[in-house]
C-alpha cells in the first residue's frame, strides 16, 4: 500500500506560486489519511463480529441439538466411582428342569464407615453391636477411633438392618448398593448349587463369583453378558429333589446313620433328577471348610460324588454280566460255592453256608462271595479291568460340579488275581454312589453306557455298547429276584416292580484295617423292573437298627427299606403309573354257558 505525503513538494510549490496557503494541502491530506484508516478499522471490526456471530450460532445449535437428544432419551442414573466401572455385577439365574428358580440375584446394600466423619464413634459401635451381635465392639471402637479412613462393617445386609443402621443417624456410616446371590429354597440341592462369594469389591458394587458346585463350574457362563442373562437349566426336578431329601433324612435318622447319600438317574438320558448328600448346609450361609478332622464330618462334603466307598455286593452283578457276555456262564450254570475259598494265606467266606453249589442266578439272589469270586477267576484280571473301565468305574465321574474332580476311584496298586476275586464282590475298589448309579443305568437301559449330567437334555444320549441286550435283560431278571426272593425283600414297593442289589461293606479305618461294627450299606435299584426308567442308589454311613432282638447293620435291614420308601414317594412324582393286579369281584361267580 502506497502512502501519499502530507506535504507533497510539487503541490506546495504550485500553491506558493498561485498565492495559496500550503498548510491547507497538509490538512486535506491528513483528513483523507484518517478517513482511510477509519474505513479499514471498521471493515476489520465488522469481519470479526461476523465470525464471532457464526461461532455463537454454531455453539447454540450444538447445545440445542444435545438438549433435544437428552429430552427424548430415557432417564438414567449416573454411576460414580471408577472401581464400580470394572465390576460385572450381573449373574444369570439357575433353574430346575421345569424352570423353577434355584438361585437368583437380590439387590441389597453393604455398610462401610468413614471414621473421620463420625460424630459419636462410641455410640455408633454400641448401636451396631445391637443390630449385628456377631460384631466385636472393641474392634469396632478401635477402628473408629484410630487413624483408619475406611472400615468395612458388613458386606450384605437386609432392608430391616439397613433401616436400623440408618436410624443411628451418624454421617460416618454409609451404604453401598450391591447384588448378592439368593437361594430361595434354603438347604435344597445345596451340594449341587455349591455357593458364592464376592470377587472384586467396591463401595458401589461387588462381583458375585461361584466357589463350589455348578456355581463354580459354570461361573463364566453365568457372568457372561453375551448370554443376555439366559438362565442355567439343570436336570434336577425341584419337587422330586424335595421329596428325596425329606425321605432320606427321615431314613437316616430312623437308621441312626452318621450320613446318607442318594442318586436318582434317568437311565436313557443320563440326567440326574435328584442327588442328595446328608448332612447338608444352607448355601445362603455357607459354612467354612474344616481345617482338621475327617473330611466327611463336614456338611460341605458331598457323599454322593466325593465319597468313594467300598460298595460291597452291589458289584456282583457286574462280574456275572461280564461272564455271561463272554459266554462263560448262563443264568443256570452251576457254580461251586463250597468254602472257604482259599487263595494263598487268604480266605473268602460267605455270610451263610449256601451248600456245595448254586446257579449263577442264585449266586446273585443269595449274594454269595465265593460263587462270585469263582466267576471272577473265569474272567481274569485284564478282562475284568477292561470291563469295569467301560462302565466308567475306574476314573472320576464327569458330572458338572467341581467336587466331582475328587471322585477318582481308589484302585489296588497291584491288580492281582486276588484283587479280581475281591473286586468282584465290591472289596478292594472304592467308588462313589454316582459311579454306581451310572454303571447300573447301563444294565437298566439295555447295555449301553451313559454319562451322568446335571444339565437338562432333550432326549436319550447313549455311549458305547458295553453288553448285549440279552445279557442286560438276564441281569435285570436276577436283580428282580434279589427283591422278590433274596436279600432285598424289604425293597418291594406295591404297584412298582423294583430290581436291585444290596451291598454291605465294612468301613475302613483311617489308619488301616476295618471296623468290626461300622459298615457302608448300599442298595442300588432300578424301576420299573420290566422296563426300567430310573436308577436309584441309596447309601447309609454307619447305620444300625434294632430288629428281631438284635442290632442290624446290613443293607437289607437299613438301606433297602429307606430306598423302598423313596421309590414309593418318588415314582408318582416322576409320572409312573402303578401296576395294579386285578382282584376278584366280591359276590360274583364267573360261569360259562
Amino acid at each position: 500500500m502506497s502512502r501519499i505525503p502530507l506535504r507533497p513538494l510539487a503541490r506546495i510549490l504550485d500553491a506558493r506560486a498561485k498565492g495559496e496557503n500550503p498548510d491547507a494541502i497538509e490538512r486535506e491530506n491528513t483528513r483523507a489519511r484518517h478517513e482511510e484508516m477509519h474505513d479499514r478499522t471498521r471493515a476489520r471490526a465488522e469481519g470479526r463480529l461476523l465470525v464471532l456471530g457464526v461461532m455463537f450460532f454454531c455453539a447454540y445449535m450444538v447445545i440445542g441439538a444435545r438438549m433435544g437428544l437428552l429430552a427424548n432419551s430415557d432417564p438414567e442414573e449416573p454411576h460414580a466411582g471408577p472401581s464400580a466401572a470394572e465390576i460385572v455385577a450381573q449373574r444369570a439365574n439357575i433353574v430346575d428342569r421345569n424352570g423353577r428358580v434355584l438361585a437368583t440375584n437380590l439387590d441389597t446394600y453393604s455398610i462401610y464407615a468413614h471414621p473421620q466423619q463420625m460424630i459419636e464413634p462410641k455410640r455408633v459401635a454400641t448401636e451396631l453391636v445391637k443390630i449385628f451381635p456377631d460384631l466385636d465392639k472393641k474392634r469396632l471402637l478401635k477402628d473408629f477411633t484410630g487413624k483408619r479412613k475406611f472400615v468395612w462393617i458388613k458386606k450384605k445386609i437386609s432392608p430391616e438392618q439397613k433401616q436400623a443402621v440408618f436410624d443411628i443417624g451418624d454421617p460416618g456410616l454409609l451404604f453401598g448398593p450391591r447384588e448378592m446371590r439368593l437361594y430361595p429354597n434354603g438347604h435344597l440341592a445345596a451340594h449341587v448349587l455349591g455357593g458364592y462369594s464376592f470377587g472384586k469389591e467396591g463401595v458401589d458394587a461387588a462381583e458375585v463369583i461361584g466357589i463350589a458346585g455348578v456355581e463354580k463350574v459354570f461361573d463364566h457362563y453365568l457372568r457372561d453378558p453375551a448370554e443376555s442373562g439366559k438362565p442355567l437349566q439343570l436336570s434336577l426336578d425341584l419337587t422330586v429333589q424335595t421329596a428325596a431329601e425329606q425321605t432320606l433324612l427321615g431314613g437316616m435318622k430312623l437308621m441312626n446313620a452318621k450320613g446318607a447319600a442318594s442318586v436318582l438317574l434317568d437311565v436313557h438320558t443320563g440326567e440326574v433328577l435328584s442327588v442328595v448328600s446328608l448332612p447338608d448346609f444352607d448355601p445362603n450361609d455357607r459354612p467354612r471348610a474344616p481345617t482338621d478332622g475327617s473330611a466327611d464330618d463336614s456338611p460341605l462334603f458331598n457323599r454322593a460324588v466325593q465319597g468313594v466307598y467300598e460298595l460291597g455286593s452291589t458289584f456282583k452283578i457286574f462280574a456275572v454280566a461280564q461272564a455271561m457276555e463272554l459266554g462263560l456262564v448262563t443264568p443256570d450254570t452251576m457254580i461251586d460255592t463250597r468254602g472257604p475259598l482259599r487263595w494263598g494265606k487268604f480266605r473268602i467266606h460267605d455270610f451263610h453256608n449256601y451248600g456245595k453249589e448254586l446257579s449263577v442266578t442264585k449266586v446273585i439272589e443269595k449274594s454269595s462271595n465265593i460263587g462270585t469270586a469263582r466267576i471272577a477267576q473265569m474272567i481274569g484280571v485284564k478282562r475284568q479291568r477292561a470291563f469295569l473301565g467301560k462302565l466308567g468305574l475306574l476314573k472320576a465321574v464327569p458330572v458338572e460340579i467341581v467336587e466331582a474332580q475328587g471322585s477318582t476311584p481308589l484302585l489296588p496298586k497291584n491288580w492281582s488275581e486276588l484283587s479280581t476275586m475281591t473286586i468282584s464282590y465290591g472289596h478292594g475298589i472304592s467308588v462313589s454312589p454316582m459311579h454306581l448309579a451310572a454303571a447300573y443305568a447301563t444294565i437298566a437301559n439295555g447295555g449301553t453306557k451313559i454319562t451322568p449330567t446335571l444339565l437338562r437334555r432333550n432326549g436319550p444320549e447313549y455311549g458305547e455298547r458295553v453288553m448285549s441286550r440279552d445279557v442286560a435283560a438276564a441281569a435285570r431278571t436276577m436283580l428282580r429276584k434279589v427283591v422278590t426272593d433274596g436279600t432285598a425283600s424289604f425293597g418291594e414297593v406295591k404297584g412298582y416292580d423294583v430290581a436291585g442289589k444290596t451291598g454291605s461293606a465294612d468301613k475302613p479305618k483311617p489308619t488301616g484295617g476295618y471296623y468290626k461294627e461300622k459298615v457302608i450299606a448300599t442298595f442300588a435299584s432300578m424301576f420299573p423292573a420290566d422296563d426300567p426308567k430310573y436308577v436309584l442308589v441309596v447309601t447309609l454311613d454307619e447305620p444300625e437298627t434294632f430288629a428281631l432282638g438284635e442290632t442290624r447293620r446290613t443293607a437289607g435291614w437299613t438301606a433297602v427299606p429307606v430306598a423302598a420308601e423313596m421309590i414309593n414317594r418318588l415314582a408318582p412324582l416322576l409320572g409312573l403309573r402303578p401296576h395294579v393286579e386285578p382282584g376278584e369281584l366280591a359276590g360274583i361267580t364267573l360261569t360259562s354257558n
